[in-house]
């Protein structure tokens, strides 16, 4: 679990082949503009590396004795033309390295999501919401910033410092020579310069994953923080994360305010040298200008390869936070030979479970019980019994450590979770609304149904009573989280929801808990109307709710202490007893 945890995060280090080896993959179904984009960036290095030495033949004809004017118009209509060339293959390299770019990190970002989509409940625990948003957003943004610019520019600096290199090798190996000793000592400082910035890029990463985090929960909980009067206290947590970030950025530009100059210096060096060993090596005017030229060429790329040093580093930062991401398998998952199911009969069963979400403190322990079909059963206890843990592990969001859990006979590690989840509505006491209209959020996107075919499901739950009040009625829209519906309202659109994918089986997690009497009765109507379409969970505190249940299941730490119907139990004076006396105590 701690590995997992270290990979959520974000803390597993990869090694850079494997990061690059899984990024390169992703090529794969673009070979052809990969290796298009390639192929113009070598004839732009050509053409580049090839018109200073057009204009040297113009230099040394400018200087010689006899000047023919026919070649010297020729030497600079082929220059311009070579230019010319040259700017166009750069325009089509940026045009393909756009659509590959955008190709691979458009299928990155996907990939990551349907992951996020498929991880189990408990690793949604360990991973904060405002960290994987970073990771689908912000780090997939940097990655197109790779493919697009860097990874090509790093090539082409590449090619351009060994081409311009032989070029001067061939003007003057002895020249040549001396600048390959300074190129060494660049190369020296450049090693360690990556070595300061891969470990202060992966700490910002981190730091930057902590301030969306922060950012995240306090605009989620905005009106907690504002009702406790925690505005000063919030802005301090951000205001030192930010520090922090803003600390490890200096340290970065700090590195490149000193590395910069470093190679600049260096060309200079390489150009005091050239000046003065020109005449000694009995070089002609336009060999000297030309080397000059390709000495800025030579030490250019390598100041530009640090910069595209710094942005691959960042860059192999969000890649392996990506990976670990992905790396990391849910946990319930369908089983080989698990079997698809179109419809459920509606039986439960519940045989000798055990339930830990940490592997330490049981949560349930040993529950065995029958639900037949068409049946409603309540759940009743103090808060940490167990109850809505019986609802996850029914729709299979965990696993039990110990044993069995069967729907119609059949032990639902066999069938199919896609095929488990769609015969199950559950309706929660927080009921999520995403942004969106009244029918959106009923049909959760799907345009397949009808508004009749939704208005009858309203109807049903009694929805429709505050639906066709609405100014809009089904097309009224919704904003983040439903704040402009009421309680009550929600929780009947949820009802509404869940009777529209007509499941055989219905979980009702405390769903009249904190609200009104008016809609309670609304909600009480609906459930009644409910248990007539299959086999019926309930869990609730308000015992009102829960009196025409088959059967009254009683839980006190994570044990059946008894069940029965309503009346069985209250004869039997024991734990549901006590429980009623002291919501009735008044009445």
């Amino acid at each position: 679990m701690e590995d997992i945890k270290q990979k959520l995060i974000g803390d597993v280090k990869l090694p850079f082949k494997v990061i690059l080896k899984r990024i390169l993959n992703y090529f794969k179904s673009n070979k052809f503009q990969a290796f298009l984009a390639i192929f113009l960036v070598i004839l732009s290095v050509g053409l580049d590396i090839l018109v200073p030495l057009i204009y040297r033949r113009i230099v040394d004809g400018l200087n010689s004795n006899s000047i023919v004017l026919k070649m010297l118009i020729g030497g600079v209509l082929i220059y311009f033309t070579c230019f010319l060339v040259s700017q166009i293959l750069r325009f089509l390299q940026t045009i393909v390295l756009q659509r590959l770019g955008n190709s691979v990190v458009y299928q990155m970002r996907m990939d990551t999501f349907e992951h996020i989509e498929k991880m189990s409940l408990d690793q949604f625990e360990v991973m904060p919401v405002g960290s994987l948003v970073t990771r689908v957003c912000s780090y997939t943004s940097q990655l197109s910033d790779l493919f697009t610019n860097q990874l090509s520019n790093l090539l082409r600096n590449i090619l351009m410092v060994i081409g311009v290199f032989t070029v001067m090798l061939i003007i003057s190996w002895k020249l040549s020579l001396m600048v390959l000793v300074i190129a060494v000592f660049v190369a020296f400082g450049s090693v360690l310069f990556k070595r300061r910035l891969s470990r202060l890029s992966r700490i910002e990463k981190g730091q930057l994953s902590d301030i969306n985090t922060v950012l995240s929960e306090h605009l989620s909980g905005m009106k907690v923080v504002q009702l406790f009067n925690k505005e000063e206290k919030a802005i301090s947590t951000l205001r030192k994360k930010n520090r922090d970030y803003t600390s490890t950025k200096y340290k970065i530009m700090s590195t490149f305010s000193f590395y910069r100059p470093f190679v600049i210096f260096a060309q200079y060096i390489g150009t005091a040298l050239l000046f003065f060993f020109s005449a000694s090596f009995a070089l002609s005017a336009g060999s000297v200008v030309v080397f000059a030229w390709f000495l800025e060429k030579f030490f250019e790329p390598m100041q530009q390869i640090s910069d595209q040093v710094l942005h691959i580093e960042r860059a192999a930062m969000s890649a392996e936070r990506l990976f670990n991401l992905m790396d990391v398998k849910p946990q319930v998952i369908d089983k080989p030979n698990a079997k698809e199911f179109n419809k459920f009969n509606g039986k439960i069963e519940f045989k000798d479970v055990w339930f830990s979400y940490d592997n330490k403190n049981w949560v349930l322990k040993g529950v065995s019980f029958v639900i037949n079909k068409g049946e409603t059963a309540a759940f009743v206890g103090a808060t940490g019994a167990g109850k809505t843990t019986i609802f996850s592990l029914l729709t299979k969001a965990y696993v039990p450590q110990k044993g069995q859990i069967l729907i119609d006979d059949v032990d639902i590690n066999d069938i199919k979770i896609s095929s488990l989840r769609a015969g199950i509505g559950q309706m929660l006491q927080d009921v999520f609304l995403f942004s969106g209209s009244v029918k959106s959020n009923i049909t959760l996107f799907d345009n397949s149904y009808g508004d009749d075919e939704i208005l009858d499901a309203c109807k049903k739950v009694n929805a429709d009573q505050f639906i066709l009040k609405l100014p809009n009625a089904l097309e009224e829209q919704v904003v983040e989280r439903g704040e402009n519906l009421s309680q009550g309202q929600r929780q009947l659109l949820s009802f509404a929801r869940t009777i529209l994918h007509k499941p055989q089986i219905l979980l009702l997690d405390e769903a009249t808990a904190n609200i009104d009497t008016e809609t309670e009765v609304l909600i009480q109507d609906s459930l009644e109307k409910m248990s007539s379409l299959g086999t019926m969970l309930v869990v609730a505190h308000r015992l009102s709710t829960i009196q025409k249940a088959d059967n009254i299941i009683c839980l006190q730490n994570g044990e059946i202490v008894e069940m029965g119907t309503h009346k069985e139990l209250l004869k039997n004076k024991g734990y549901y007893y006590k429980l009623y006396k002291l919501q009735f105590k008044n009445k």
